[in-house]
Order: C-alpha cells, then sequence, then structure tokens
C-alpha cells in the first residue's frame, strides 16, 4: 500500500480515486465567489470538492467569506471580525447573501470542502461547525498562518485532516533539498507554484511530499498549459476558479471521474 492509500485511509477526506478537481470559491471567475449559487454550479458540472474561505463576525457566526473586509465583492464596507452578523447577512454578493459555512455543509451532505480560516478567530467556530454538522471526514481545514493552523489541530483533537501553514510549507521545499526536517500532522498542502521569486512547485517537490504521505493540492491554477504541467508533475489536486475548464483537460486526459 502507497503512502497516498495511508493516507486517504486515515483521512478520508483524500479518499479519492484519481486527480481531485476542486472549484476554488466555488468558482470565482465563472459565478459569484463563494456564494450558494456558486457552490450549486460547481456541483451541477460534477464536482464533489470546492473551497472556500470564512470568517468570524465579532458575535462568532462563521460566514463563507474570503477578504477581510466587504468592500471588493459587497455593496457593503467594514471589516467582516468587528461587525455583528445582523450587519454582514445585509452584505449581497451581485444579488446573493454571504451564506454561512453551515449551510454549504448542510446543502450538500456529500459535498467535500476545503476550508481556509482567514484569522486566529475563526479557528474556534470553524471547530464548533464541522463537529454540529458531523463533517469531520469530509473537510480539510487549515490556514497559511502556523498559528490558526495549530489552534485548528489542538480544537479538533487531531481528528479532522488539515493542510500546512507557511512554515510547513517551508519545511516540506527544505526536505525536497535533503534538509532533515519533521514531518508535519497534515494530510495535504495547498501551495502555489511560486511564492515571488521561489518556486515551490516541481517534481522533487511533489515526490518528497509523496514520501512523506502528504497530498499537493495546488492552487489558484486557472490556465490550461499550466494544469496540463502540473498533472504531468503528478500533483494530487488542482484548485481552480474555472471549473469548467478544469473539468474540460481532465476529460480530455480521461481522468474525469463521475462520481
Amino acid at each position: 500500500m502507497g503512502d497516498g492509500q495511508l493516507t486517504a485511509r486515515r483521512w478520508p477526506f483524500l479518499d479519492w480515486d484519481g486527480v481531485i478537481p476542486v472549484a476554488h470559491r466555488g468558482g470565482a471567475a465563472e459565478q459569484p465567489e463563494n456564494t450558494m449559487t456558486a457552490f450549486a454550479a460547481a456541483v451541477a458540472l460534477g464536482y464533489r470538492y470546492v473551497e472556500t474561505d470564512v470568517h468570524a463576525t465579532s458575535d462568532g457566526v462563521l460566514v463563507a467569506f474570503h477578504d477581510h473586509t466587504l468592500d471588493r465583492v459587497t455593496d457593503r464596507t467594514g471589516v467582516v471580525g468587528e461587525l455583528p452578523y445582523d450587519a454582514v447577512r445585509q452584505a449581497r454578493v451581485g444579488e446573493e447573501p454571504i451564506p454561512l459555512l453551515e449551510d454549504l455543509l448542510g446543502a450538500w451532505p456529500d459535498l467535500r470542502v476545503h476550508v481556509d480560516a482567514k484569522h486566529l478567530a475563526a479557528a474556534a467556530p470553524l471547530v464548533a461547525a464541522v463537529e454540529r454538522t458531523g463533517a469531520r471526514d469530509r473537510v480539510c481545514i487549515g490556514s497559511f498562518s502556523d498559528r490558526t493552523v495549530m489552534a485548528l489541530r489542538r480544537l479538533s483533537g487531531g481528528r479532522v485532516c488539515t493542510w500546512m501553514g507557511r512554515m510547513e510549507i517551508l519545511a516540506l521545499r527544505l526536505a525536497s533539498f535533503g534538509v532533515p526536517v519533521p514531518r508535519s500532522a497534515a494530510g495535504c498542502t495547498q501551495v502555489p507554484v511560486r511564492q515571488g521569486r521561489l518556486r515551490l512547485l516541481d517534481q522533487r517537490f511533489v515526490d518528497t511530499a509523496r514520501r512523506r504521505g502528504v497530498g499537493v493540492h495546488a492552487w489558484t491554477i486557472n490556465e490550461r498549459a499550466q494544469m496540463e504541467a502540473l498533472l504531468d508533475l503528478g500533483v494530487d489536486a488542482i484548485l481552480s476558479d474555472r471549473p469548467t475548464v478544469l473539468k474540460q483537460v481532465l476529460t480530455d486526459r480521461g481522468l474525469w471521474i463521475e462520481a
């Protein structure tokens, strides 16, 4: 049994017979991002994995929303974490309300969800939402903040799949060059091709992650040529704002799986 199979056995979220296609923010280039309409469109395309972000409002309500402020994508302004839910719920992304994470988890009981906690205050409400909805096996929770990742692991008691924080990604990159670093508790890593001038995703990185039983989930990949190149490298998942394009690439290669 290979490391990938062992990882999937430990984390049912990762149990998928092939490359995992993930609709990033529900498919942000094709639908209003992080809305129920976007998630529904991804599901209609045949996606069984989506990605979303979460913030906690000032009164601790967990919403599926990317930015720290409402300004960019809604008709309101203000910092999400400084506003009560009664104010945030009035904002509209186009004509769409901002959903609760529990709306997403409840609407499609078989849908698997990558969740990015955008700040530390979201950690406890996120773990509580996962527990309330019985979603342990169909979420992967994480953050690029190492402090938030550690909080998520502590609060979940290590019972929920997590992805790597920034320092863990750096450690994995160093390991790919032979530097002895500890193994991570993460089931996978969400990693861009490059971080500034530093290239992160190459064959060495993918091979090292595989030896360590860590899934390589590449984000955010929107161009067909880059999708093709990453598939050639052997990544385990691709997150894309363009789910229609990603589905076509996988279909052309015979890699699209009808769930």
